[in-house]
C-alpha cells in the first residue's frame, strides 16, 4: 500500500461567500510523510482537509496528486480516503460489514470483500470484533474500525480530521502511538488535522501551522518547534516566550531561561506564579512593558534555591538560545 505520489497544493483557495477560509496556500507533501495541519479554530485547516477529500469544492487553485489535478474529481476517484472525527460508522452494520462497505458499493463479490475486510481488521488488531455492532465497541475500538474502513480503499493519502478528539487523555496517548506505527508500516501519506500542539509534535514528520486562512510556517517538526518564524507560531506551538526587545521580538524556549538576580540579567521582573509540574517547575514573572515570561526549571534546580510569588528575579539566556521573529 506504500505511497509513491507527492501531494501538492497550488494557490489553493476556499471562499464561503465573502469569507475567505483558505487563502491561496501552496505546499508540497512528500509521499509517505506524516503531516499535521495545526492551528486554532477557524484558521482554515479543516476546510483544506475537506477540499483534499473532495467534500468541499475548490474555489481557486489546484490539488495535484502525483502531478495529476484531482481538484474536480469525486472523492472515490481521487486516491484519498477520509477518516472523520465522528468515525461515522453505520450502526446497523457489523464491524466487518462497515469495513467492507466501500467494496460493496463498487460491486466486489461478497467473499472477496469479506476476505479483504478481514485483512484490514487484522491490520488494526480488531479481528476478534468482526461480528459486533459499533455500539458494542469502545471509542478506541471504533476508531480502529474507522481506520480499517478508510484503508480498505488502498489510498495514496489518508486524511484524518481530529481523529483523537473524542478519546479520553490516556487512550489518546495510546492511539497516537498506534497511528504513528500504522503509518510507518503502511508507508502512505497521512495528513492529520489537529489544534493540539502535543499531538502534532508526537506524530508528525512535518507541521503546517495555519493562521487566518494562510500557512504561517511549515517544515520538519523539530525545526518548527526549535525555530518558530513568527510570534504567532512561537506562542501557538507552546514552550516559547516572545520577548519584545528594542531591536525587535525574539523567541526563547522556556527551558532555556535562567533565573538569577535582577542586577545580573537581561530582564528583571517579579514572580507572578509558580506551578509544580512534577519533573519541572514553571515560574512566571512580569517584566518590563507588561510582558509575562515563563521559565521552566527542573525540580532539583527550583527546590535547590526556591522562590516565592512576589519575589524580584532576573531572567537571562544564552545568545544561541534566542532567535529573531518576523513579527
Amino acid at each position: 500500500m506504500r505511497s509513491e505520489l507527492d501531494l501538492e497544493l497550488v494557490t489553493l483557495t476556499k471562499r464561503y461567500g465573502d469569507t475567505v477560509a483558505v487563502d491561496a496556500i501552496n505546499h508540497l507533501f512528500h509521499a509517505g510523510t506524516y503531516a499535521c495541519l495545526l492551528g486554532p479554530s477557524g484558521c482554515g485547516k479543516s476546510s483544506t482537509l475537506r477540499m483534499l477529500a473532495g467534500h468541499e469544492a475548490v474555489s481557486d487553485g489546484a490539488i495535484l496528486l502525483g502531478g495529476r489535478d484531482i481538484s474536480s474529481m469525486p472523492p472515490a476517484k481521487r486516491g484519498t480516503a477520509m477518516m472523520f472525527q465522528s468515525y461515522a460508522l453505520f450502526p446497523h452494520l457489523s464491524v466487518i460489514e462497515n469495513v467492507a462497505f466501500s467494496l460493496r458499493m463498487k460491486g466486489v463479490d461478497a467473499a472477496k470483500r469479506r476476505s479483504r475486510a478481514g485483512e484490514m481488521l487484522e491490520l488494526v488488531d480488531m479481528t476478534g470484533f468482526a461480528e459486533r455492532l459499533p455500539a458494542q465497541l469502545s471509542g478506541g475500538q471504533q476508531q480502529r474500525v474507522a481506520l480499517a474502513r478508510a484503508l480498505i480503499t488502498e489510498p495514496q493519502v489518508l486524511l484524518l480530521d481530529e481523529p483523537l478528539s473524542a478519546l479520553d487523555p490516556f487512550l489518546r496517548i495510546r492511539m497516537r502511538a498506534e497511528l504513528r506505527k500504522l503509518q510507518r508500516e503502511l508507508g502512505i501519506t497521512f495528513i492529520h488535522v489537529t489544534h493540539g500542539q502535543d499531538e502534532a509534535l508526537a506524530l508528525a514528520d512535518e507541521i503546517v501551522v495555519m493562521n487566518n486562512a494562510v500557512i504561517e510556517q511549515a517544515g520538519p517538526t523539530r525545526e518548527v518547534f526549535d525555530a518558530p518564524a513568527t510570534a504567532f507560531v512561537a506562542r501557538f506551538i507552546g514552550a516559547h516566550n516572545v520577548i519584545a526587545l528594542p531591536e525587535g521580538p525574539i523567541a526563547v524556549r522556556s527551558d532555556a531561561l535562567r533565573v538569577t538576580t535582577p542586577d545580573a540579567a537581561r530582564l528583571a521582573g517579579r514572580i507572578t506564579a509558580i506551578e509544580y509540574q512534577g519533573t519541572h517547575v514553571s515560574l512566571t514573572a512580569a517584566v518590563a512593558g507588561e510582558q509575562e515570561v515563563t521559565a521552566l526549571l527542573t525540580d532539583r534546580d527550583f527546590f535547590g534555591a526556591p522562590k516565592d510569588v512576589g519575589e524580584a528575579v532576573g531572567l537571562d539566556w544564552d545568545g544561541q538560545d534566542a532567535h529573531a521573529l518576523r513579527g
